[in-house]
């Protein structure tokens, strides 16, 4: 038979419990079992106290023996509830994340690390974010192979970094395939407490190709719309950046390799022209070119969420944007130079031939 652990207390003890009971400030928990502790010391058995302050007798139980063993401080503290928390083995967190895939997945997600590790996904997404490690994203990279990377890379930073006197630096490239897409329904307009809504099926009304040239020196753009990028359109955009420049100032255009930016007839046309001078960006390496940039915020701002229903609405809209954007142009400023952009590709090269040596062996 279980007996009761006997309760006895001093005048000192009797007090602080007393006080606690009669203060407004004390927690309902803890007057409870401040009432628990000083009916023990009466006497009364562990049902009796239960059924007079109407709480279950194990719980008398627990905070009676708390009370004994350890005194005021062991009826202020509550008893440590559930297992022991699992503390999370870092390294191997890390190992895996880094060095092994889940079997029937390409990257780890927190509840199939958790399930490996045996804690809780949190913790392991607590941990993912402390270390900066973040598995479910993934960058695209490409290097370049040009075998005159360098000779090009210095060419047309210099031009942003110093840009000749008496002359015009234009980046110039095609946007090309931009599509007038129509919705197959009307989406709901935003409001307070709901995103603006747009249905993920599309039509499809035709396509044009954007010419741009972007003014690095004030931001302005030179844009024209033509319905197909061979080297008649290159070349009738040539003639318009031609109009539209002061005819004393010579003209650096940044390219890419394009085939029809070098067309013999292209190429015959500047000969005529020699204020015309091309820089080519090196091969795989578009972002050089800082048009690419102008190109992006057209997408974001004015083309990824737009409606057309038509080719020409879309060249409007196009048009539109161009002529906004040089009413307040702002030029985007070049601040890399060529020998540290150099070192990010000799080292990026010096992996991936680490990677493939290993990968061979």
């Amino acid at each position: 038979m279980r007996v009761a652990v006997d309760i006895s207390l001093d005048e000192d003890e009797r007090a602080v419990l007393e006080k606690i009971v009669r203060s407004h400030l004390s927690s309902v928990r803890l007057v409870q079992r401040a009432r628990i502790v000083l009916l023990a010391s009466e006497g009364k058995q562990n049902k009796d106290i239960a059924q007079t302050l109407d709480v279950g007798r194990v719980q008398v139980s627990r905070w009676r023996k708390r009370y004994a063993d350890f005194g005021l401080p062991g009826i202020e503290k509550d008893l440590p509830r559930g297992a022991p928390p699992r503390t999370v083995d870092v390294e191997r967190l890390v190992d895996l994340t880094t060095q092994f895939k889940p079997e029937d997945a390409t990257h780890w997600s927190t509840r199939k690390m958790a399930a490996e590790l045996g804690v809780s996904a949190a913790s392991v997404s607590r941990h993912w974010q402390r270390l900066g490690l973040k598995p479910h994203l993934e960058r695209t990279f490409k290097v370049s192979r040009d075998p005159k990377f360098v000779e090009k890379l210095e060419d047309i930073v210099g031009l942003y970094m110093s840009p000749p006197e008496n002359a015009l630096v234009l980046c110039c490239d095609e946007k090309s395939q931009v599509q007038a897409l129509d919705r197959t329904q009307p989406g709901l307009p935003l409001k307070k407490g709901r995103a603006a809504t747009m249905t993920h099926d599309y039509k499809r009304n035709g396509t044009t190709t954007l010419f741009a040239a972007l003014n690095i020196l004030d931001g302005t753009v030179i844009g024209h719309c033509q319905a197909r990028h061979r080297h008649t359109e290159w070349l009738k955009f040539l003639r318009q950046i031609d109009r539209q420049t002061p005819q004393g100032k010579d003209l650096h255009l940044v390219c890419d390799n394009y085939a029809t930016h070098k067309h013999p007839k292209v190429m015959e046309w500047l000969e005529k022209h020699p204020r015309f001078h091309l820089h080519f960006t090196p091969t795989s390496a578009s972002w050089l070119n800082m048009v690419e940039r102008f190109f992006r915020d057209l997408t974001c701002q004015q083309l990824r969420r737009g409606v057309f229903t038509s080719v020409p609405e879309l060249i409007e809209t196009i048009d539109q944007y161009i002529g906004t954007h040089n009413k307040k142009p702002k030029p985007f400023i070049w601040t890399a130079k060529a020998n540290d952009i150099l070192e990010k590709v000799v080292r990026a090269n010096r992996k991936l031939s680490s990677k493939q040596n290993a990968t061979l062996h």
